[in-house]
Formats: C-alpha cells, sequence, structure tokens
C-alpha cells in the first residue's frame, strides 16, 4: 500500500500564518511587557521560535522562550520545563504545538501550568484537527481540517522548506 501525501500548507503559506498568529498574540499581549511562549517538544517549540522571531519584528514585547516536554506515547508521566515556575509566574503564556489532534498533549501541557499564578493563559497551533478527545482549544490557530481518524497531519519545519500534509 502507498501512502498518499496531500500537501495542505507550503512554505509561503505557513510563513504567513506565523506571522497572523504573532499578530495575534500581540493584540491579546499590547498592555504586557513580556510574553512567554510555550512550545512544546519539538516542533511545537520549533513554531514558538518562529512565532518568537515574527513578534520581535513586530512588537517591543519581551519574548521569553520555553521548552515543553510531555512524553506523547504516555503524557500522564510528568511534563518537564527549561524555566521554573517562578520564571513563568505573573506573566502571560501561550503554550505553542504543530498539530492540535485529540487534545491529549496540550490538555497535560495546560494541566503543568495549571498551578502557577498567571496574567492570561492561551494557546496556538499551526493546524487544529477536529476529533478532540479532551475539551480544549487551541485560541491561536493557523487552519482548522476537518480530516478522518485515519489521517494522519505531519508538520515539517525544514530550513526553507516548510510543509503541512495530510497522510
Amino acid at each position: 500500500m502507498t501512502l498518499t501525501q496531500n500537501i495542505i500548507l507550503n512554505h509561503l503559506q505557513i510563513k504567513h500564518k506565523i506571522r497572523r498568529i504573532a499578530f495575534q498574540i500581540y493584540e491579546c499581549n499590547v498592555e504586557s511587557k513580556e510574553v512567554i511562549l510555550a512550545g512544546i517538544l519539538t516542533n511545537g517549540y520549533k513554531l514558538a521560535e518562529l512565532i518568537a522571531k515574527e513578534l520581535d519584528s513586530i512588537s517591543d514585547l519581551k519574548v521569553t522562550l520555553c521548552k515543553v516536554k510531555v512524553d506523547k506515547l504516555n503524557p500522564i508521566n510528568s511534563v518537564t520545563t527549561s524555566l521554573d515556575k517562578d520564571d513563568i509566574a505573573n506573566k502571560s503564556l501561550v503554550l505553542i504545538d504543530d498539530v492540535l489532534n485529540s487534545g491529549t498533549t496540550l490538555i497535560y501541557g495546560i494541566k503543568h501550568f495549571l498551578d502557577v499564578p498567571l496574567v492570561q493563559f492561551k494557546t496556538a497551533v499551526l493546524v487544529n484537527r477536529n476529533h478532540k478527545k479532551y475539551p480544549v482549544k487551541a485560541d491561536f490557530k493557523g487552519i482548522s481540517l476537518s480530516t478522518s481518524l485515519h489521517e494522519h497531519v505531519q508538520v515539517s519545519f525544514e530550513e526553507g522548506k516548510y510543509n503541512a500534509s495530510l497522510e
């Protein structure tokens, strides 16, 4: 059986989506001095880095990146971050992942930050699918797709050749 790959977002489209998400994050944080972009490893963190670069070019917000490690095969395991909770407290935070599928990864990422007092907590994804297992949503999204359960969305942030495909 041959797997077919359908490009749903090409390099230029992904760049436009990232810029739009950056503007939306800035609009929600226009009164803030700093925003934490917490990217779920690995592609969520790559997306966070790209959004941070855009935010730096369009705003004077201090952008701090945070790596979030969630065991995607067993998400109930402990979630770890590159920043201490004290470094995040009383700030605005955006939790970022590349694809929101069932919501499992995002909900466990959210759970990790729930005991930290935050000014604002938002979520961002490049691709939002409609197969939620948990009541979680993306506040900022590049594209929403209705797909079958058997289809898989793959995002690549290879230098100069970003793409999102449906397999």
